[in-house]
């Protein structure tokens, strides 16, 4: 039996596991705050007070899938007018004006596969001249590679072995959140009901070939949606023991639920703060120490406060496109964020898509086609050479400085 199918037969197996001793039970039991200083103390040891960002560009390729998420306000349906697919044209000009502003990261995120339940999707893509959305994904991050020195990571969902082929020499990074491995969220009524590449199984099969091919790959959590405490840990566990096979998990997200007024969920409960700061602390304490853990920033105004849950990431940010999954809620300014983290005792800094401990290791996860244009980007740690927001910090701070002197700024 291959190692996900293990996974989702094994009775309630996460009981056993521990993080730094303690149980699943005895993680939703502790004291938050003594659970919050573990978490600290992992994270201090292995990243020490450093935060980090990725400064990008989001390109929505296509906004039609064959899924249907009860909480997704991304995808349309292919006879609503707002349903789309971007030109060669269109993400050149989104990747032209991240440049322009400093991005090093061209995200691509896109529906799953609608070419293989849509008419119309397909025939979208038939005028561009592809019969599957991989190709065009792969083409247009090459695209992105000639004619600008942007990365690409790609969020495409659930992958077959000849997918993650034709992605691999093209993209820096790749991702896909698990979000669960429950079961019963696909059942009538649940939130991932009649969506083929949410079932775990599948999530759990892209996991474990991404890493068979070593692909630095993102993954994480998406909270709030009617898991139960024992599923986010069964989830963990699940990426980790990934991550222990194949050594690729670069990033774990834990994201909060939000509503929306066009879901299906858009009266469902939003999880509590504290119910962020217990599961990222878990996070922490369960996850190989070398996984950076993030949590967006901009789906809560007290994201501060995940520093002290141990995060030692804040993922991407866009000083130029929104975020296009969570329309409603801003990016924060770059510029107000690092006065946060400093005031907070941390050093923000800006990352390169794919993190250093996978350069280090270019023959392994880096391929020899992508290796010249991460070079070109990358500083001898690993991270970005330019640091965009700590030079537009200090022409702030001059004009400033000019003005209190009576210099025309």
């Amino acid at each position: 039996m291959q190692v996900y199918q293990k996974i989702l037969s094994a009775p309630r197996f996460a009981n056993e596991m521990t993080g730094n001793r303690l149980s699943a039970e005895k993680m939703a039991d502790a004291d938050l705050s003594a659970l919050m200083a573990m978490a600290q103390t992992i994270r201090n040891q292995h990243w020490g007070r450093t935060v980090t960002y990725s400064r990008k560009a989001f390109v929505p390729l296509t906004n039609m899938c064959r899924d249907t998420c009860s909480y997704c306000t991304f995808v349309k349906h292919p006879d609503d007018p707002a349903a789309t697919i971007m030109t060669p044209e269109q993400v050149l000009a989104t990747a032209k004006r991240g440049e322009a502003q400093g991005c090093k990261e061209l995200l691509f995120s896109l529906g799953e596969k609608p070419e293989l339940r849509y008419e119309k999707a397909k025939g979208a893509l038939a005028k561009l001249g592809y019969q599957r959305m991989t190709d065009y994904l792969a083409d247009m991050c090459r695209l992105v590679l000639t004619e600008t020195s942007l990365l690409p990571h790609v969020n495409a969902g659930t992958l077959s072995d000849e997918e993650i082929d034709i992605l691999r020499p093209v993209a820096a990074s790749m991702g896909m959140m698990l979000e669960t491995v429950s079961k019963r969220l696909a059942q009538k009524g649940g939130p991932h009901h009649a969506c083929p590449d949410k079932m775990p199984l599948q999530r759990l099969r892209t996991l474990e070939r991404t890493g068979q091919r070593k692909v630095p790959f993102t993954t994480g959590l998406l909270i709030g949606i009617g898991e139960t405490w024992q599923d986010r840990i069964e989830a963990l566990v699940a990426i980790n023991e990934a991550h222990t096979r194949h050594g690729h998990i670069q990033e774990v997200i834990i994201q909060n639920f939000q509503r929306k007024p066009d879901i299906a969920m858009a009266n469902h409960p939003e999880p509590a703060l504290e119910d962020m700061l217990r599961t990222i602390a878990a996070a922490r304490l369960i996850l190989s120490p070398e996984i950076s853990l993030q949590a967006p920033p901009n789906l809560s105004d007290r994201h501060i406060a995940y520093l002290d849950a141990g995060i030692n990431d804040w993922g991407g940010i866009s000083p130029v496109t929104i975020d296009f999954i969570n329309p409603q809620h801003d990016w924060p300014e770059i510029r107000q964020l690092d006065e946060a983290c400093r005031q907070a005792g941390y050093e923000l800094t800006e990352r390169l898509t794919i993190y250093p401990g996978f350069l280090g290791k270019p023959d392994q996860f880096v391929d020899a086609e992508l290796q010249p244009h991460i070079a070109a980007l990358a500083n001898p740690r690993g991270l970005a050479a330019h640091q965009h927001h700590l030079e537009e910090s200090a022409r702030i701070q001059a004009r400033i400085q000019d003005r209190q002197k009576g210099r025309p700024a």
